[in-house]
């Protein structure tokens, strides 16, 4: 919805994303402990997950947006398409690559944030997630223990990698570039 806005108007692009960037480029381990202050652990990681994942899916979506072919806007215009219409018809179907592409990557970054945030819990996280079975194993060194852990974090990032990537498959089947060549 956001990058809806921010394709309609230079304005609020100019406005925005100055903010959009600030968050992306500072360190969530930065983040991380003053969300813990003020949210409960389980939504401190919530957070954390989406303030890493925002930005790829912004600028994806803000970039699929804005790279609409000019000879299909010149069609609409042609049949005097209402700006609802060229919305609806032109520009999403247009952005939808560049969106999914976004949360393919903001999937795995999301992983990331939520294991940061709960590295950065520590105890108060009350002893939960993956991430603290990591540190809690290596406070131990139970190494095999550190290793499954690890492992299903992987695993995790994989799933989610590969169910965005099966969303993008069957949403771009059968009219879009990317989706036709995975069939041949």
């Amino acid at each position: 919805a956001l990058a809806l806005l921010i394709a309609q108007s230079k304005w609020l692009e100019r406005a925005l994303l100055p903010f959009a960037i600030t968050l992306q480029v500072t360190p969530i381990i930065a983040i991380a402990p003053l969300l813990l202050v003020y949210l409960q652990p389980g939504n401190a990681v919530l957070v954390c997950a989406f303030l890493v994942a925002f930005f790829p899916i912004l600028s994806n979506t803000s970039l699929g947006l804005a790279s609409v072919d000019f000879g299909l806007r010149d069609l609409f215009d042609l049949y005097r398409a209402s700006p609802w219409q060229k919305l609806i018809y032109l520009r999403l179907p247009s952005a939808l690559p560049q969106f999914l592409a976004g949360l393919r990557i903001g999937g795995g970054l999301a992983l990331i944030g939520a294991i940061v945030a709960e590295l950065a819990a520590g105890a108060s996280g009350q002893g939960t997630g993956l991430a603290y079975r990591i540190v809690d194993a290596g406070f131990r060194l139970d190494i095999p223990r550190m290793f499954a852990a690890l492992a299903l974090i992987s695993l995790s990032g994989l799933a989610i990698y590969g169910a965005l990537a099966a969303l993008s498959y069957v949403l771009l089947r059968g009219w879009h570039e990317s989706a036709r060549a995975q069939d041949e």
